[in-house]
């Protein structure tokens, strides 16, 4: 893991936009940034999230808070680059800024004692986990994890779950960390081998998060899982964020992000995920001709 980048700051007088205090790759096309915004660092909890604009130009992006330190007005965001946006964000380094950023959006996880509980997290939804897992532990929980990736060099965030649970467990889809397989499998073992869980949280791919729910639907265990559909306002307005519950249009901005796994309807999650893929290239192939991701 690369150590840090960072820049000093100074409280302010600042231009406009939030500054970059520090940057972090954690694994291929995966980035951590720290940024000084102390109105969201003061009100922050688990399960919330932010809407980012890099730039006049840049699309509002949904990104998970990490972390947050009130003593330092910092927050903390994991993203992956898999788009012309967040490509761009890839780009910045400690001391630039960026535009936008509206927050926390939401509501917060409902933090407390459940007995044990097991934190189930694929790929970026690592981050998303650990303030919960976080949480959870100092709420007197047994916490156990179970982290995956399709490969050792994409987990993420190992060491920052193992200090937060009681028991670790990793999966990998080569094989090449942890058992190979999935998350999914290793739940569905452990829950053969011991008592029940009191709740499972599911964060991560949907079709991840779909398995997850597969496995602990037959053992009656209530399952929550953080929803990421495709968002614009975050603020219940647009509609960009819908989804089925239950058989019930929701909206994953202001009913969610979390919501019952057994009721969630997975398959238009993955579908409607998938809509823009022609004008994701589009914007990606631009950017490429402007020279963005390169500068």
């Amino acid at each position: 893991m690369q150590k840090y980048e960072t820049c000093t700051y100074t409280i302010g007088g600042s231009p406009k936009g939030y500054k970059i205090l520090a940057k972090q790759e954690l694994a291929p096309q995966v980035k951590l940034i720290k940024l000084y915004s102390p109105d969201i660092a003061d009100k922050a909890q688990p399960g919330q999230f932010v809407i980012i604009r890099v730039d006049e130009n840049g699309e509002r992006i949904p990104l998970t808070l990490a972390d947050w330190e009130n003593d330092t007005h910092t927050i903390t965001i994991v993203f992956q680059e898999v788009g012309a946006s967040t490509r761009k964000l890839g780009t910045l380094k400690p001391g630039d800024r960026i535009l936008n950023i509206a927050g926390p959006l939401g509501n917060p996880s409902e933090i407390k004692n459940y007995g044990s509980v097991a934190i189930v997290c694929g790929g970026v939804g690592t981050a998303a986990a650990y303030p919960i897992a976080k949480a959870l532990k100092k709420a007197g929980n047994k916490v156990v994890s179970i982290l995956g990736a399709r490969n050792k060099e994409l987990l993420i965030l190992e060491n920052e779950m193992r200090n937060v649970s009681d028991e670790l467990y990793i999966s990998t889809n080569d094989g090449s960390k942890g058992t190979k397989g999935f998350v999914s499998d290793v739940l569905k073992s452990l829950i053969q081998q011991r008592d029940k869980f009191d709740l499972v949280y599911a964060i991560g791919p949907p079709l991840m998060m779909k398995s997850t729910a597969d496995v602990t639907r037959s053992e009656a265990i209530k399952t929550l899982v953080s929803l990421n559909p495709l968002m614009v306002d975050g603020m219940g307005m647009c509609g960009a964020c819908r989804i089925t519950v239950d058989g019930k249009t929701r909206f994953a901005c202001v009913d969610g992000p979390e919501f019952d796994a057994h009721h969630a309807c997975f398959d238009e999650l993955i579908q409607r995920q998938r809509m823009y893929p022609v004008e994701e290239k589009l914007a990606m192939d631009f950017q490429d001709k402007q020279g963005g991701s390169h500068h």
